[in-house]
């Protein structure tokens, strides 16, 4: 697949990466990550309104920018530089592209406006204890019909859950899984922090108890759900992707300023392999991520096995080019005053977010037909 980005999505990047350059430094994720909200307020409505990041997907009709996966794909890989602390994949990515392939019109002409403006998040809530990426094994069903729908029982790893306004359930209704609008601060619902392994990026486990909530699709979910975490896992491939370029940044400048015997660091041949090692990654994930979010807006019939592909790529990648970028930098970089070990810590948890590896390796797998009978 050949992609090109054009003048309009440079200049999109620009914009951004000098947006998150100002208001995403590491002082600035040092002191957010340490907060309990993990993100700022007025930094998210400037998103919002000022960049129309937080409605970059949803449609003009719902007061959103219409983007693509492609546009999509460059503020990610942005925002995956920076170390962003913001609601952003759990809201603008996950919730709204659940509620745009899976909710009625009416749930969209009522929460993708409060979205996009900035007004409101939003996160999905899916993942059980047993399997939890896995969407065929919910377990948890909702009781009752029409208005007095209630909701009992676990969800783990849903991504802001402390602080989303609005909460998407996926259920079981009938046998089909179902989304359900649940607000933040519904009775019978219990928020949860988990301890993180990544302090930029909030995690959550939410109990229902009898807890209200609105059911705002019809039919089966499943299908459309599948897209939606497809277009999810293209978008934190493209994140993955940012942070890796970032790490092989910042070893390669050390490599080249360390001076050990009289002598740059970076013309021993050891740290030299280890560079080039960390570049051909770098270069397979950006094939892989871009592929993904082009075949997504062409609407290919490969673009869920594009996301998984993708997915699997760049979180090896990052995973090695954070652990290359921290054996680079020696001692100093084992330090907590120094910003390696957080896209360290950022690229372990996004690659088993939605799925490690091998899970991903085993979709495309199943897709050719490898394994079969």
């Amino acid at each position: 697949m050949a992609f090109e980005f054009s003048d309009e999505h440079e200049e999109l990047r620009r914009t951004v990466r000098q947006f998150f350059e100002n208001e995403s430094d590491e002082t600035k994720v040092r002191e957010l990550m340490a907060s309990e909200r993990g993100f700022e307020d007025a930094t998210w409505k400037q998103m919002a309104e000022e960049l129309g990041l937080a409605g970059l997907i949803v449609p003009e009709i719902h007061g959103g920018a219409d983007f693509g996966a492609v546009e999509l794909a460059i503020v990610m890989e942005e925002m995956g530089r920076a170390l962003l602390c913001a609601p952003y994949l759990s809201s603008a990515v996950l919730a709204t592209s659940a509620i745009l392939l899976a909710a009625e019109e009416t749930a969209q002409k009522e929460l993708l406006p409060r979205l996009a403006s900035g007004d409101a998040t939003a996160t999905l809530a899916f993942a059980e204890k047993v399997s939890p990426w896995d969407l065929s094994a919910i377990a948890m069903a909702a009781e009752g019909d029409g208005a007095s729908v209630t909701l009992s029982g676990e969800k783990t790893f849903v991504l802001d859950g402390t602080t989303a306004d609005e909460i998407v359930v996926v259920a079981r209704s009938n046998g089909n899984l179902t989304l359900f609008q649940v607000a933040g601060d519904a009775a019978g619902l219990t928020r949860e922090a988990l301890p993180p392994l990544d302090p930029t990026r909030k995690l959550a486990k939410l109990r229902f108890e009898s807890t209200p909530a609105a059911r705002i699709s019809t039919g089966d979910a499943e299908p459309a759900l599948r897209r939606a975490l497809a277009r999810t896992v293209t978008a934190l491939a493209s994140e993955q992707l940012g942070g890796s370029q970032r790490c092989l940044e910042m070893a390669t400048d050390y490599a080249k300023t360390r001076l050990q015997f009289g002598r740059p660091i970076g013309s021993y041949q050891a740290i030299k392999h280890q560079c080039a090692d960390m570049l051909v990654e770098v270069e397979f994930a950006r094939s892989a991520a871009y592929s993904a979010a082009f075949a997504l807006d062409e609407d290919d019939d490969g673009a869920e096995v594009a996301a998984a592909m993708a997915k699997s790529f760049c979180s090896e990648a990052y995973s090695h080019a954070a652990k290359r970028n921290l054996q680079i930098h020696g001692g100093m970089g084992f330090t907590w005053e120094h910003p390696a070990h957080l896209y360290l810590k950022r690229a372990k948890s996004s690659e088993m977010l939605f799925g490690s590896p091998i899970s991903h390796r085993a979709k495309v797998a199943a897709a050719v037909g490898i394994g079969s009978a």
